[in-house]
């Protein structure tokens, strides 16, 4: 009994190294292993943040209206005010969109007999707007958990290409920017290159920042004639 615990002794002894390389073995390769999977996660995390913001999924979004209308036509060669058709955009929130009686106070004498603009005259009927609705379909899509005001940013004078780009040279109207919660909050951090001076419009589509607008937006900013907020129930109400 005596030779069996002492040969027991030295067979544990003897094979001790190899146990700790055994043991050390398995922690390094069930590091790599776990070290894999977080190196997935992870790239699965970043994929998600870069790849589905709105930078990736809204930017570009160009859907084909139901009446082939083009702005580069009207807004920027005839020079239509954007007001005529977006008529609520400095009294609410929604800018609108024109109905067909809008449509017609032009088309009535202007080519009122384009088969390009057969739904128009379909949907006006005879004017008594008794019709359906030109079913437009939207281009700038807000969650309906964020509040937008295009009256408050439009009378402080933020132009309309802040948010829409240059609508005045798009046949179809696309979204040029990601309208997401971070991109909104660094312009109203650095408001100072979208704020225009008074004496220009906000539909003007050709207007560039100066140094001089910059200064006057940032006395306005200085003196609380303007106050972007940044807390969470200016927008989340």
């Amino acid at each position: 009994m005596i030779v069996d615990a002492v040969s027991w002794r030295w067979v544990f002894l003897i094979n001790l190294p190899l146990a700790l390389v055994a043991v050390l073995l398995f922690g390094i390769l069930f590091g790599i292993a776990a070290l894999a999977v977080v190196g997935k996660l992870l790239a699965v995390v970043f994929i998600v943040w870069f790849w589905f913001s709105p930078e990736h999924t809204d930017v570009g979004y160009q859907p084909e209206q139901p009446i082939l209308y083009s702005h580069k036509l009207h807004a920027g060669l005839l020079g239509m005010d954007c007001r005529y058709c977006h008529r609520e955009v400095e009294n609410g929130p929604h800018a609108t969109v024109p109905d067909a009686d809008t449509c017609m106070g032009c088309h009535k004498q202007v080519q009122n007999e384009s088969p390009r603009l057969a739904l128009l005259r379909e949907n006006y009927g005879d004017g008594s707007g008794d019709n359906l609705p030109i079913p437009w379909i939207k281009v700038h899509l807000l969650p309906d958990y964020a509040y937008f005001s295009h009256a408050v940013h439009v009378n402080a004078n933020v132009g309309c290409t802040s948010c829409h780009g240059r609508v005045d040279q798009m046949e179809i109207v696309r979204q040029v920017e990601p309208l997401s919660m971070g991109w909104c909050l660094e312009c109203h951090r650095n408001p100072e290159t979208h704020v225009r001076p008074k004496d220009v419009k906000a539909t003007d589509m050709a207007w560039q920042p100066t140094e001089a607008s910059i200064a006057s937006a940032k006395e306005r900013l200085t003196r609380g004639e303007l106050n972007p907020p940044t807390h969470c129930s200016a927008c989340h109400r």
